[in-house]
């Protein structure tokens, strides 16, 4: 008794005997209520910031091109509807370093209905028999009459045209090679309208101009995949679901075969793809090109790129053999605890039984999520697209210009002192990024955006599972299963949870939120601090991402069994975060023996059905499927594919969750149970005589004493209630 006394007294009372307790009590009121009120300003706040989103941000300056006075190519109902591509005058200036600073080339940039194809100079245009038309098309509105001095004095026209071709809606030189030497319209050289020049000169000036571009192609491919795909993808993501489905069914009535069934599969489709992977390292072992290194090859926006090199899937079969190294391992040490596991899985899966409404749930979880995703999303563009067009001087001669790079106004640039210093400048649209007082505080908007996106999104999480608790307690602590427990238990859980516990759910979300978006900042510091030299800098910052990350899974640990005591007793946050850890720390070895091993079997569920999908998904649309006409013609056939396996093992975690919450309710109900009660006539357990055998007899407490033989005996429910009453 003093062991036992002592051992109390490190971790809090327990529970005392209460003849009148029947589960989530239902005589409560509102919990932290200052937090609540806090909530709920912060969402109307958070609405106000996307109204002001909505009404100052265009997404067609993500959409379209933008010239040097700001406008958009080919934006229809406006006249440049015809004139989709975006012309350089001098691509060559393209090669500054201030198209990486500043996304912009400084020369002068136009609208055009077609890039040009072929290269000539804006002298042989006006030479007779020149082609002049044809010119014409690619300056601003110039007179017939006007000189070749005048026209590049006023900027009116190019100096030179080059054969180009349109690359994200904007007009690059075509180059090409012949032999060993670079090529643009299929020669070697060009003139740019004072000498005849190389063609690889070129190449500077393409480059930089594309590595601002190429990735707004890439995100643009990977719409119209989307778009041309769509409907594999939701059909797939429909496969998961049903199969997620079919497992819950078959794992309520065969637990114990399905949990074995499912850890041999998982060691099959692992198995098979360390198969796959070696045949496609094999295969490639004559391929040309196929050596060369992960290293070598860089970065590459195809992705698909690195399927053609044989240390890509050399890399899959050290990873993959890894894995099911390591889930083997655990088999093998985990056997008697996965044993204790299934058997706890079984008893859950009765209680998910007698509330089958549980498994539809996660999708009103979805649903939310869903909502939430797409309004911190629109309102991310909308905010980032809000800014006002910034005009900046570019200088076009060789002679310094001490007024470049400032911001101008080019309605009376041409008038001012600035351009009188500077006659060979220019005042050129920049970017979109507004100077006003509303856009100096943009940054803190997108903030706000982030954060309440946390704050909203681990409310939905939490509600679901104060939700799902309250459901499965009512459960555990009816007498008569199904007869004493509420008609709708999962609509009665949910309906208390809102009316009494939203301060207390949007607490618990909060401290979670404030933690994800330190991560953030510091995933954001360690990105700026990729260059730097300081040491102690990058392992202070690593450090700091490590401790962040374990509490961050302290804190979600803490807050869903927190959760669970107030769903049943309807407490504040603190106090129940605080009884739930006690209550814990009272049972420390049966957590350890049950909490992560049962958390291991449901995971590897969600593996099997991600496998499966996945596999299935590969095959489909790389086209390796013989005799299917119907595989949509992507540019990346891995955007299916990843987008089908995260959304499966999304739904196969919202579906498993259920089992994951109905676990951890039962367990910590147990736990209540034996401080509750003795298992006598006059203090019988709730708990199952199964439920008691499995975490009696596969784990030996020294602190809670080994049932006696009268506890071990099935009270009758009319001496329970007798000995209650």
């Amino acid at each position: 008794m003093a062991e036992e006394d002592d051992h109390y007294g490190k971790h809090g009372e327990p529970r005392k005997y209460d003849p009148n307790f029947r589960g989530p009590i239902q005589n409560r009121g509102c919990t932290d209520i200052i937090c609540c009120i806090f909530f709920i300003l912060a969402i109307v706040g958070y609405v106000a910031v996307g109204i002001v989103a909505w009404s100052q941000g265009d997404p067609r300056k993500v959409i379209y091109p933008t010239d040097s006075m700001g406008q958009f190519c080919g934006q229809v109902g406006t006249p440049l509807e015809k004139k989709p591509f975006l012309f350089y005058f001098n691509i060559l200036k393209c090669a500054s370093p201030v198209v990486l600073v500043e996304f912009q080339c400084p020369t002068t940039q136009l609208c055009v209905e077609e890039c040009p194809t072929r290269s000539m100079t804006l002298v042989q245009a006006k030479a007779p028999g020149g082609d002049w038309s044809y010119y014409k098309k690619f300056c601003k509105d110039v007179s017939d009459t006007e000189t070749v001095p005048n026209i590049l004095a006023k900027r009116l026209c190019p100096a030179m045209l080059i054969a180009s071709k349109p690359f994200t809606r904007r007009c690059f030189p075509a180059l090409g090679l012949k032999g060993d030497e670079v090529t643009v319209g299929n020669k070697t050289t060009f003139n740019d309208g004072q000498s005849d020049r190389k063609a690889s000169d070129l190449l500077p000036a393409v480059k930089n101009a594309t590595i601002v571009m190429e990735t707004r192609l890439v995100v643009m491919k990977i719409f119209e995949d989307f778009a041309h795909s769509w409907y594999w993808i939701v059909t797939g993501l429909v496969i998961a679901t049903v199969l997620s489905l079919i497992f819950i069914v078959l794992l309520r009535f065969l637990a114990g075969i399905m949990v074995w069934v499912m850890i041999v599969l998982v060691i099959l489709v692992i198995g098979y793809g360390i198969f796959h992977c070696s045949m496609e390292y094999v295969n490639l072992k004559n391929a040309p090109g196929s050596n060369v290194t992960l290293k070598e090859l860089g970065f590459q926006m195809d992705l698909t790129v690195y399927l053609h090199i044989r240390q890509t899937w050399l890399a899959f079969i050290i990873i993959l053999a890894i894995v099911e190294v390591v889930i083997i391992l655990l088999l093998i040490f985990l056997r008697n605890r996965i044993r204790i596991a299934i058997a706890l899985i079984k008893e859950a899966s009765k209680a998910i039984g007698h509330v089958m409404s549980s498994l539809f749930y996660p999708l009103f979880t979805f649903a939310l999520l869903a909502v939430v995703i797409a309004y911190w999303a629109i309102t991310a563009v909308f905010l980032s697209t809000s800014n006002e067009p910034i005009y900046k001087i570019f200088n076009m001669g060789n002679k310094e210009c001490i007024y470049a790079n400032q911001t101008c106004n080019p309605e009376n640039y041409s008038r001012s002192d600035m351009k009188l210093d500077c006659p060979e400048s220019q005042c050129l649209f920049a970017f979109y990024g507004g100077e006003s007082h509303y856009h100096k505080y943009l940054i803190f908007l997108q903030f706000y955006n982030v954060f309440l996106f946390f704050w909203c999104a681990n409310f939905v999480i939490a509600l679901g599972q104060m939700t799902l608790a309250g459901a499965f307690a009512s459960y555990y602590w009816a007498f008569n299963k199904p007869r004493d427990m509420p008609t709708c238990p999962v609509f009665a859980s949910l309906g208390r949870a809102l009316r009494y516990h939203t301060g207390t759910l949007a607490f618990g979300a909060l401290i979670l939120a404030i933690v994800q978006i330190i991560r953030v900042l510091l995933e954001y510091l360690d990105h700026k601090l990729k260059g730097a030299q300081n040491k102690f800098a990058k392992f202070l910052l690593c450090c700091l991402k490590c401790c962040f990350w374990c509490l961050e899974k302290f804190i979600k640990f803490i807050n869903r069994n927190a959760y669970i005591m107030v769903a049943i007793y309807g407490k504040n946050f603190c106090t129940s975060a605080r009884d739930a850890f006690f209550l814990l720390m009272r049972n420390v070895i049966r957590v350890a023996v049950l909490d992560k091993v049962t958390d291991f079997l449901l995971f590897l569920g969600k593996l099997l059905i991600v496998g499966i999908v996945g596999i299935i998904s590969f095959f489909f649309f790389s086209g390796r499927t013989k005799g299917l006409d119907v595989v949509p013609n992507l540019h990346y056939y891995w955007v299916p594919i990843m987008t089908i396996a995260l959304g499966s093992y999304l739904i196969a975690h919202g579906f498993f969750s259920v089992y994951g919450m109905c676990v951890d309710t039962l367990f910590l109900c147990f736990c209540e149970d034996l401080e509750r009660n003795d298992g006598s006539a006059a203090r019988p357990y709730y708990m199952s005589s199964s439920l008691r055998d499995i975490l009696f007899k596969n784990v030996e407490d020294p602190v809670t004493r080994s049932p006696s033989s009268p506890q071990e005996e099935d009270v009758p429910l009319s001496t329970r209630k007798e000995s209650t009453e």
